[in-house]
């Protein structure tokens, strides 16, 4: 990973201070790349920070683009796109980081550190974002012909099996 974006959250978020930009995919961490079917395409990121309604630093991070994952059905290339959201809540303390998770398990909290990187956020966002299973709509039906050629059907190979031996 180059050139990271280093801020304070806490400041980040008390200021109301923003980032943005975009990144090749290829000039993201290899714990992305390897879940890609290849280091083409490009992320756009807009973070924002700001105080949420209980006067706590938080950060809004959207991340948006295209990247290409491997089809499961005919593992060709597929475009996947891009477009999430995800809000950071961040606190000093262990203790209000859990009763406020208590509160409301929905909340993203986070303890601050000194430094945060905005692109290990981006790339972390791009992983969470990946389809588990990524399928194409309707895969090319000769790909599929093709793996299917010459293959006996399964089930009549058990029917065979089962059929008495005739002397």
């Amino acid at each position: 990973m180059t050139n990271p974006i280093l801020i304070d959250p806490l400041a980040f978020g008390r200021e109301g201070q923003s980032r943005s930009g975009r990144r090749a995919v290829a000039d993201l961490d290899e714990r992305v790349l390897e879940n890609l079917a290849d280091n083409s395409g490009e992320v756009q990121f807009v973070a924002e920070g700001f105080m949420d309604g209980s006067r706590r630093s938080s950060l809004r991070l959207k991340v948006t683009g295209t990247v290409n994952v491997v089809c499961q059905r005919c593992l060709e290339p597929m475009v996947q796109a891009l477009d999430s959201e995800a809000v950071l809540t961040f606190f000093r303390d262990e203790d209000k980081l859990a009763a406020a998770v208590d509160i409301n398990e929905d909340l993203d909290a986070v303890m601050a550190e000194e430094e945060l990187d905005v692109i290990a956020l981006v790339e972390d966002e791009i992983i969470m974002g990946l389809s588990l299973s990524p399928k194409h709509e309707k895969c090319g039906d000769e790909v599929l012909e093709h793996g299917k050629a010459g293959k006996p059907n399964p089930f009549a190979v058990l029917a065979a099996l089962k059929k008495p031996k005739s002397e």
